[in-house]
């Protein structure tokens, strides 16, 4: 485990610097899991040593302590040791491609021997460089549970070596994790969203593939208005209620480019359609003039891609009855999510929705009730107190209408 105290030391480039050493570890044919101790011990050698001595090359100062601890480690004959020894006294990090050496490392944590959820919780801790604790607050897990998962991943990749970077499959598994990466950075870890869209940019440099180019764009889309996000205060802002000007407009022009790129290659996957929905929202320069209507169109595209979508995109299929609420009325909107109810019914985003959908029809009372009823599900804090103010806001909104009917003369 990567010490916090470590980290402390300069949170901002060890976290740079230690996916990028540990994959020139692992390229090189190292065990992941003996190079991954020796680069801890290298860390806390640099805990000693840097404060009053800091190298000129952070990483190749890196990169040499792990290298001889795994040398010392292996006790291997003297002649072994001594060419060992020589061959990397000067360590040659800034000779190879960074990028190039993190993308095999994520190539490596997303191999496809790996259950799903071990392939993000080892990139997170490989490529992200979260400890296991945080990993474990990531999934709801007891940090012990989560220890077990990474060191059983870590028990696979020593066996077959890692795939290709140019096969198909694992590149579908790269995307998934990197998405599912940022994700969890956009809602409370910044640093790895940006490390997620760092990493996304290096793959579409590695591959022609649209899909990457579309997941770089959906990214950077949505990233756009990370600073809209969050009020004052630290609350959650919805998107109708956000404050455009704070959008990110180089962000925006850059993932429109992006996905323009990818669009005109072929027909549009799953993260170019959900980049062109964002990219719709990001558009409209207020929340009445978003296109609506294009929006469902493109969720008709998306829901498109599965047989199932109610038990295999459920998600798609919430967004779309927003769009469908917005386009078709409010009524139709619920009635597309009643089609969620075995699947989502005991998830808060789905009374959200429906809290959503209610006030949009202006029925302030069923909106609040589903806005409170989402609330008692939520799992974070930030989204759960914002749902209990959608909740009182409605139920206020409720209360003052009642009051102006009951003045109506009669």
């Amino acid at each position: 485990m990567i010490d916090e105290q470590a980290r402390r030391l300069d949170e901002g480039a060890l976290r740079a610097l230690v996916p990028r050493v540990l994959a020139w570890l692992v390229r090189r044919g190292e065990d992941f899991d003996a190079a991954e101790d020796a680069l801890q011990e290298a860390l806390l050698e640099a805990l000693r040593v840097w404060p009053e001595h800091p190298p000129r090359a952070p990483g190749a100062w890196l990169a040499t302590v792990a290298t001889r601890r795994l040398v010392d480690a292996r006790r291997s004959e003297a002649a072994r040791l001594r060419r060992e020894e020589a061959t990397y006294a000067e360590p040659r990090p800034a000779a190879t491609e960074e990028g190039d050496d993190t993308l095999f490392l994520l190539f490596c944590c997303c191999h496809t021997d790996l259950a799903p959820a071990s392939q993000v919780a080892l990139t997170l801790r490989a490529v992200g460089g979260l400890t296991t604790r945080e990993i474990a607050d990531a999934f709801y897990v007891p940090e012990a549970t989560m220890a077990q998962r990474i060191s059983r991943a870590k028990r696979v990749l020593a066996g077959p070596p890692a795939r290709r970077l140019d096969q198909p499959g694992d590149l579908a598994v790269v995307l998934r994790v990197l998405y599912v990466i940022y994700t969890a950075g956009h809602v409370g870890r910044v640093d790895l969203a940006g490390e997620a869209i760092r990493l996304a940019r290096q793959l579409t440099l590695a591959t022609d593939e649209p899909e990457a180019r579309g997941l770089l764009a959906l990214m950077l889309l949505n990233h756009a208005r990370l600073s809209a996000r969050l009020d004052s205060e630290g609350r959650i802002v919805t998107l109708d209620r956000q404050d455009r000007g704070l959008w990110d407009t180089r962000k925006i022009a850059e993932g429109v480019r992006v996905l323009q790129s990818a669009l005109a290659v072929q027909r549009p996957g799953r993260y170019q359609v959900e980049a062109a929905i964002a990219a719709l929202h990001d558009d409209a320069a207020s929340a009445e003039e978003t296109d609506w209507p294009q929006i469902l169109a493109w969720y008709d595209d998306l829901l498109a891609l599965t047989e199932d979508p109610v038990r295999q995109d459920p998600a798609a299929v919430l967004g779309r009855a927003v769009a469908v609420g917005h386009v078709l009325g409010a009524a139709a909107g619920l009635r597309e999510t009643d089609r969620l109810r075995e699947v989502l019914g005991e998830r808060h985003r789905w009374h959200a929705v429906r809290g959503h959908l209610h006030e949009l029809d202006g029925d302030f009372r069923a909106a609040a009730t589903a806005y409170a009823d989402a609330a008692r599900r939520a799992t974070g804090v930030a989204e759960r107190d914002h749902l209990v103010r959608q909740a009182a806001r409605t139920r206020a909104a409720a209360r003052f209408r009642d009051s102006r009917v009951s003045e109506l003369p009669s």
